[in-house]
């Protein structure tokens, strides 16, 4: 939905609308609506020079001013300390993030739209400026962009080494300010003027919240200056690449039909569900020669169990199988130790492996890459091994005490290791430990017991098959002996920890109950479900803690200390929507009422999409109303797992599985 001009020229919230282009490699432009740079993450070119990893911003923002017959009205927004210069926000009459970040503007008797777009598979980005009707008088359109050379989780401040020299031939320049970073290369069909000059002390709100490093100096080389009338625009094209001839419309319109395809594909008339879809794309992006999955931006790179509890929501619902089967193809590439990675480093490091579920997670993935694409083949030839290696693994024990324990459950934990989703460190503080039986693994390890002696049958491995099954069957019993907690009618969190069970109402129960259907009777689930609902269920997902809890934090806010040790302790995480919906409908059944009830579970994520990130959905929000949200203004598991539930477990344009 279009913002209109009242929420436009209300500079607060303004500022806490954002916008996302990815441009599927790890790179992206992001701001707000309003036009300034609220965070050191927002840029206008930001790049992966490995991607989808090692980001640099090198272009933060561009200072707009439009001059009619003497009087000038900015477009730009900027933020210094104590002070808003200039307010181009008061003259923004609309903003839209369909198809791409498109804004209106209107003063001095003239209106003009402003859109910008980042390139699908390039390290490009195009700012175009229109008028929209006559004008009164000559209209001059002045643009100075506003250059650093800085990792993404940095700031820049005012240095005397910088180069200020400026290469220009018609139609382009070149600027590289930087040794050791790429040169910014800008085309334009306006006229450059060279005149080097220092913005100082821009100030990042939102880092200041953070207790982060929040002021910033950018460096502008000169002015572009643009004459526009109707029917022409001035475009302007920021890239990394060689561009020795560009032509802008078709680019933009080669952009447009791209997207459109995409929307058209999407099956659904149900509006969340066709916004989420049209989401997915952007939290996909190229690790080598492959495919891999974004977990959030503005700032986490590809993350293991991130990717696999989003791969079906991603990619599978939407029909994306050859990516998917990508996404499994690099990650089994990286089996070590019978584990796939938890997190790919930046650059120069190895990969971490530091997770107790991921492995369990790419499990699942594949399976159900297998229901969805039947592609047999390819799960023998690449995944069916790294099942093994991880089974066998978890079976034999691996790093940080992963193991099977006697009853059939998976056990680990070391101290100052965070194994488990709820994976929070402050020095040497693990905020929540989970050590022993953490309950959603046992979910996980049952599933993949299931998932193995499936393909066992299938390829001929009777005896393994029937490992499987024996496992499978001591865990699920051992599960309902010692999970169910009788006093509380809920199942306990963590079992056999170091101090004993931990009975905490925590929301890692719900995949006992969406993954398998074994682990619980179903009067237990009804009784489970009731209870989450009342008491960690909220309009955007649910908490990680119950109010109740004396550990309970109701707003994620502060220094890193702060937001770090409220990250699962009452705070609101949307992805949880996706397993609370499938295991009421699983529990509940098909009928028109339960599933109306079910889809008003995820009601106030249709709201949030013109509340946050336009059309994203954020990581977690405060876990008491107004569920401020917070985090990551984009995350793929936040998308993914709704997109999941409304097709596959509400019927909202249900894909079919191709026939074998």
């Amino acid at each position: 939905m279009p913002i209109d001009a009242r929420r436009c020229q209300d500079l607060e919230q303004a500022l806490n609308l954002e916008w996302l282009e990815t441009n599927g490699r790890g790179g992206y432009a992001s701001g707000t609506v309003a036009g300034a740079n609220t965070r050191r993450y927002h840029a206008l070119l930001l790049v992966a020079r490995h991607p989808p990893v090692d980001r640099v911003v090198l272009v933060n923002h561009l200072e707009e001013f439009v001059e009619v017959a003497g009087q000038a009205m900015p477009l730009s927004t900027n933020l210094y300390s104590g002070a808003v210069h200039p307010d181009g926000y008061q003259y923004c009459e609309a903003f839209s993030a369909d198809p791409w970040p498109t804004w209106q503007y209107a003063g001095h008797g003239i209106s003009l739209v402003r859109e910008l777009l980042c390139l699908h598979g390039r390290d490009l980005v195009i700012v175009r400026w229109r008028l929209l009707g006559e004008a009164p008088a000559p209209v001059l359109l002045r643009v100075r962009p506003m250059l650093s050379g800085r990792d993404f989780h940095a700031t820049q401040r005012e240095e005397a080494g910088i180069r200020t020299e400026a290469t220009v031939t018609e139609g382009q320049v070149i600027w590289h300010p930087h040794e050791g970073l790429p040169p910014v290369r800008a085309w334009q069909n306006g006229q450059y003027h060279h005149g080097p000059d220092w913005y100082r002390q821009v100030h990042y709100p939102v880092e200041q919240e953070r207790g982060l490093d929040h002021i910033e100096d950018w460096w502008s080389p000169g002015e572009c200056v643009f004459s526009l009338s109707p029917g022409a625009a001035a475009e302007l094209v920021f890239t990394t690449e060689a561009l020795p001839a560009f032509d802008v419309t078709h680019a933009i319109e080669a952009e447009r039909v791209r997207r459109e395809e995409m929307v058209k594909s999407i099956p659904a008339d149900d509006p969340l569900t066709r916004r989420l879809w049209a989401a997915t794309g952007s939290y996909l992006a190229r690790r080598g020669a492959r495919q891999t999955v974004v977990a959030g931006y503005p700032w986490f790179a590809d993350w293991g169990r991130d990717t696999f509890v989003a791969l079906p929501g991603l990619c599978l619902v939407t029909g994306r199988y050859d990516v998917a089967r990508q996404v499994i193809e690099a990650f089994a590439s990286y089996v070590s130790m019978e584990m796939v990675p938890n997190r790919f480093p930046d650059i120069g490091e190895q990969p971490e492996y530091n997770t107790i579920d991921a492995s369990l997670w790419f499990v699942h993935a594949v399976d159900r890459y297998l229901h969805y694409s039947r592609d047999l083949a390819a799960v023998r030839a690449v995944a069916w091994p790294a099942i093994r290696q991880i089974l066998d693994g978890y079976r034999q024990g691996t790093r940080f005490g992963i193991r099977m324990d006697r009853d059939g459950l998976i056990t680990g934990g070391v101290d100052g290791v965070q194994l488990t989703w709820m994976d929070v460190k402050i020095g040497d503080w693990v905020v929540t430990p989970r050590h022993g039986k953490p309950v959603e693994v046992q979910a996980l390890w049952v599933r993949a017991l299931a998932v193995a002696a499936s393909l066992a049958e299938q390829f001929g491995e009777t005896a393994y098959a029937a490992q499987c099954r024996e496992d499978r069957t001591r865990a699920t019993a051992s599960f309902r002996e010692r999970f169910w907690y009788r006093t509380g009618g809920y199942l306990f969190d963590v079992v056999d920890g170091p101090t004993g069970d931990d009975a905490s109402l925590r929301p890692n129960q719900i995949f006992a109950l969406s993954l398998d259907d074994q682990l619980v009777t179903d009067s237990q689930a009804k009784q489970i479900l009731q209870l989450l609902k009342e008491r960690l269920l909220t309009p955007m997902g649910m908490r990680t803690l119950a109010p109740e809890d004396i550990r309970f934090c109701a707003t994620y806010e502060g220094g890193i200390s702060a937001r770090d040790g409220a990250y699962h302790q009452g705070t609101v995480w949307p992805f949880l929507l996706g397993p609370f919906v499938a295991a009421w409908v699983k529990t509940y059944g098909e009928s028109p009422a339960v599933l109306r009830e079910a889809r008003m579970f995820l009601d106030g994520l249709s709201e949030h999409l013109d509340d946050g990130c336009v059309g994203q959905v954020s990581e977690i929000f405060d876990g008491q109303h107004p569920h401020r949200s917070r985090g990551c203004f984009a995350q793929a598991w936040s998308v993914a797992e709704p997109l999941r539930a409304l097709i596959e477990d509400l019927g909202f344009g249900r894909p079919h599985a191709p026939s074998t």
